[in-house]
């Protein structure tokens, strides 16, 4: 009997503003633990901000897009848990 482990592996999308410092803290866990993602500047570019806010519903970043499911304004333990919760690895 073969055993096989499921990993999930999710296009991630931070949508971020320079010197946000909860930005730079998700950045940082992300990168730290090996996930791939794509960080967009809300602060430079107004169609990407339309975008989160379409997202997100929320003016405030960071916000997290894996999927279908979005993670807005947190901080790094909110981040862990929304990653655990959702199966998402590196």
């Amino acid at each position: 009997m073969d055993l096989f482990i499921s990993r999930v592996t999710t296009d991630l999308t931070l949508y971020s503003r320079a010197m946000c410092s909860w930005c730079i803290d998700a950045k940082e866990y992300l990168s730290d633990r090996g996930y791939e993602f794509t960080e967009v500047d809300v602060g430079r570019d107004r169609e990407a901000y339309d975008e989160m806010l379409e997202l997100s519903d929320q003016t405030y970043v960071p916000v997290l897009a894996a999927g279908d499911e979005v993670l807005a304004n947190f901080d790094t333990d909110q981040l862990e848990k929304f990653l655990s919760e959702h199966g998402i690895e590196p």
